[in-house]
């Protein structure tokens, strides 16, 4: 489990389609073979750890699901070590399980900030309330508005820095996680009508 507050930007050293190698300077320093880590919003375990750098193993299925696949050397990805007991909760509860593969649609400057809107799946779509939660490329963000084949949110300057959100442009590929508790209830509804 993850909180979508990312700790620190990660560049790809290689990616061959199914070993995933980033350096990470402070999450390779803590991580342990066996931990999980969000690399871009997804959960992938470390199975190796050798000089600032961690190594993930990717399967076809996450691939599949995901943005993963357009990763090349060079890319910088977002990096969250998961939750451990004790820790502040500063976004919301994203589990790295990614929904689906969204597209920016517009970035709008609105002074030093700026409005993202992202076209996603019904998948997503549905979970969409505003002031409602969305992790994007792993990163908890608002819901500031949506559509019927998307939503919108608004960067500040901190998020801008400090994430790879701050490169977005339009047509990019984002990893999308709805809500956790919306898919909940959603069910726990479903379950008991006739």
């Amino acid at each position: 489990m993850f909180t979508g507050i990312v700790r620190e930007f990660g560049t790809v050293d290689a990616f061959d389609g199914s070993r995933l190698v980033v350096a990470a300077s402070e999450t390779a320093a803590t991580a342990a073979v066996g931990d999980s880590v969000a690399v871009a919003g997804v959960c992938l375990t470390v199975v190796e750890r050798a000089e600032g750098r961690l190594a993930f193993d990717v399967v076809p299925e996450t691939l599949g699901r995901t943005a993963l696949g357009r990763l090349e050397p060079g890319s910088s990805v977002n990096l969250e070590s998961s939750l451990r007991v004790g820790d502040a909760l500063g976004g919301h509860v994203v589990q790295g399980h990614v929904d689906a593969v969204g597209s920016v649609r517009s970035v709008t400057p609105e002074g030093d900030s700026r409005r993202v809107w992202v076209d996603a799946p019904d998948t997503v779509v549905r979970y969409c309330i505003e002031k409602g939660s969305i992790a994007v490329d792993g990163v908890s963000l608002t819901v500031a508005a949506f559509d019927d084949e998307g939503f919108e949110v608004a960067l500040i300057p901190h998020t801008l820095a400090v994430t790879t959100l701050g490169g977005l442009g339009p047509g990019d590929e984002v990893n999308l996680e709805a809500d956790v508790l919306g898919k909940v209830v959603e069910r726990l509804v479903a379950a008991r009508l006739p």
